[in-house]
């Protein structure tokens, strides 16, 4: 058997094990590709070389890297790219492809996300509706700037219901994934920088919002502390159920992180880089992965871990996590 005939193979592969089990490979094929199901299986058994169009149809429709399968220069990476826009930016949107992107990594056997946290990843975010209230309101008026927020002041009532709930679907499954987050003493002070730039802007209904918001964080922060100490994420609100060390949480004081994130799965590695806040780079390139996942492990060496053990350092970091909400408070009187 021939290189490209192997190679062809291995594409069809890793396409159909992106499929659900109830999906039939070659009817996908013959619809994006536009060909008979003969046609179809030729190529799917290697007995018909694909199309260099053919070939990126398939990359493209599927999300699929072909560096992982030699096709594409080993001296360059590609990424699929997610950008953002202020014209196409719906959060729900966006929240429901990341929900579909938990739920592929959850199929692959055993898993395991890194994150390199300068802000705290999105799920958290998701944990109290006030909090990803002023998330939401934040992105659309201050990051992408849509017209119709120019005038708007934040309250509490501006997210939607089902925009939340999409957030507490992609939070729940995000918990089901073993995961090792890596923060810094600023990740959570991005947030009081931006309520406490909204406060003296003006941008706050009223001031019984902000002080509300800053009650919410402070219970926010205290929940995040509860599931370090436990080793596992559960929703807000819920009783404290997981899987022991499902949720590791490392404290770095020499690297400013830049919300990288590396998944290990059974099937090889991915590797998202965020761009603009929110959007993403995505690339299976198992050569980058692995040079990735040797920094990770260097800064995880230089990092103290504070879940579940290590009592003492989680108090200090969530202590002074939890005076900084409090300053604010007392400044604004």
């Amino acid at each position: 058997m021939n290189e490209v005939v192997t190679v062809q193979r291995e594409i069809f592969q890793e396409i159909k094990s992106k499929l659900p089990p109830n999906v039939s490979l070659v009817f996908e094929i013959t619809e994006v590709l536009g060909l008979s199901q003969d046609s179809a299986y030729r190529r799917i058994r290697g007995e018909k070389p694909l199309s260099l169009e053919e070939l990126f149809k398939l990359k493209d429709h599927f999300n699929i890297s072909l560096d992982q399968f030699g096709v594409e220069n080993s001296g360059s990476v590609n990424f699929n790219c997610s950008a953002i826009g202020a014209q196409t930016f719906k959060v729900a949107n966006w929240l429901e492809k990341v929900y579909a992107d938990l739920v592929l990594i959850n199929t692959m056997g055993k898993s395991e996300i890194l994150y390199a946290a300068k802000d705290p990843p999105l799920f958290h975010y998701f944990q109290l509706p006030e909090i990803a209230a002023f998330k939401v309101f934040f992105w659309e008026k201050t990051l992408f700037q849509f017209p119709e927020y120019e005038e708007k002041m934040f309250s509490f009532n501006e997210i939607s219901d089902d925009t939340f709930q999409k957030g507490r679907k992609t939070l729940a499954m995000a918990a089901k994934i073993p995961t090792i987050e890596i923060w810094n003493e600023q990740t959570f002070k991005i947030l009081l920088s931006q309520i406490e730039f909204y406060w003296v802007s003006g941008f706050f209904s009223n001031k019984d919002d902000f002080y509300n918001l800053l009650d919410k964080t402070e219970k926010w922060i205290h929940h995040i502390q509860k599931e370090t100490e436990y080793g596992f994420k559960y929703l807000y609100g819920t009783a404290p159920e997981g899987v022991e060390n499902n949720f590791i949480l490392y404290v770095n004081e020499v690297v400013l992180n830049d919300n990288t994130i590396l998944v290990r799965t059974d099937r090889g590695y991915s590797a998202y880089l965020t761009f603009n806040v929110l959007s993403l780079l995505h690339t299976t390139n198992q050569t980058f992965c692995m040079e990735l996942d040797k920094y990770f492990k260097g800064i995880l060496r230089k990092s103290n871990r504070i879940s579940v053990s290590g009592a003492k350092e989680r108090n200090r970091f969530f202590s002074e996590q939890l005076h900084a909400v409090q300053k604010l408070q007392r400044q604004v009187v």
